[in-house]
């Protein structure tokens, strides 16, 4: 695939991810009531670690899930956001035992308008803690666009009226360019934001696809995703993995564009920085070679990236302990967002450690 190619591919995804920030998604595809029946008869609450789960893992262990940081991305769930509104979503997510909501805008669409404060009472009413909130990097064509790089204060009084502890962007690093130096361009930018986020006693994250761990296109030798941890504050930008898409990265980015060995271990990239990864996606996909990405995106627990495994050595190996770290579940596509958002609960309370230091 060319880098035009590429760029435009990019776009395309970081635009469908950051629309939320103006107007809410599609039209809901799930009757709630049908989904909140089937809660009930699976017997689903808070703090729930007993569901029949839909993987490997489970047992009679110790919870590999810290208790209270199971939380959920919006984005998978827009469509019965979009028109139902938040409140009967926030009502389900409180019976498959969720405990924090990571935005992804802040309207309901033809559910009618809400205010900042109405969201963080609904949030709080229904015993979820909004965690973060996912705002778009830059739109420079436009000086009035909700971006951070246009208007940093009005999302951080957005942010802080939400009582929000971090706020970040799933937009890729690529507002200057592939190159090494646009990066570092990109680096100074993010440590502006994190430095205004900080003073208002947040953090400022960002969240990865595949391509930030691709390399530059003028030193095709360097990984992108190092020059970033690089030339970013540790104490002013945090990172959010989504450890799907990091995996995808494995796949496509393992080799630099000359053919030689560029080993790629996410897990590895946590441990080696445990305190810049406050949040993470839990995003599942089956293995699939013939893809792009080696992987087709599936509900949590029916694919194959190995959770029990991933959640235990970063709960359980870093400095800051088990409480740290956030894992909010997520599908950009789910076939059903309610039940997705149902089974993945299940799955990931499900899953118990070893007794081997697996």
């Amino acid at each position: 695939m060319s880098r035009t190619s590429k760029d435009t591919e990019l776009a395309r995804r970081l635009s469908r991810r950051n629309v939320l920030g103006v107007a809410a998604g599609a039209t809901a595809a799930t009757i709630i009531g049908t989904a909140s029946a089937q809660a009930a008869d699976r017997g689903q609450g808070h703090g729930n670690e007993h569901g029949p789960g839909h993987g490997k893992g489970k047992g009679k262990g110790k919870p590999v899930l810290p208790p209270g940081r199971l939380g959920i991305q919006l984005y998978s769930l827009r469509d019965q956001i979009s028109t139902l509104g938040f409140a009967p979503v926030f009502a389900e997510l409180e019976k498959y035992g969720y405990d924090e909501i990571e935005l992804a805008g802040y309207t309901q669409g033809s559910a009618g308008p809400i205010t900042l404060d109405r969201l963080k009472r609904l949030a709080r009413d229904h015993g979820l803690n909004p965690i973060g909130s996912h705002v778009g990097y830059y739109d420079d064509n436009n000086p009035g666009a909700y971006t951070f790089a246009q208007n940093l204060e009005k999302v951080l009084d957005d942010a802080q009226a939400l009582g929000l502890k971090h706020i970040g962007t799933a937009s890729g690093p690529f507002r200057h360019g592939s190159t090494v130096d646009g990066w570092k361009r990109a680096a100074d930018d993010f440590n502006t934001y994190g430095a205004a986020a900080r003073k208002r006693g947040m953090k400022f994250y960002q969240h990865n696809h595949a391509e930030e761990f691709s390399f530059a296109t003028d030193k095709p030798n360097v990984r992108l995703y190092d020059v970033l941890l690089a030339e970013t504050d540790p104490d002013l930008v945090y990172l959010e993995m989504d450890i799907y898409w990091a995996y995808c990265a494995q796949f496509r980015f393992s080799k630099r564009v000359d053919g030689t060995p560029a080993p790629l271990d996410p897990l590895k990239y946590v441990l080696k920085h445990p305190n810049r990864y406050p949040l993470f996606h839990v995003k599942d996909g089956v293995r699939d070679e013939t893809t792009r990405d080696g992987y087709r995106m599936s509900d949590v627990g029916d694919g194959d990236i190995d959770y029990k495994t991933f959640l235990s050595k970063v709960t359980r190996r870093t400095h800051h302990g088990r409480t740290y770290h956030h894992w909010q579940a997520e599908h950009d596509n789910p076939v059903d967002s309610l039940a997705f958002a149902r089974k993945s609960s299940e799955h990931l309370h499900s899953l118990r450690e070893g007794r081997c230091g697996d």
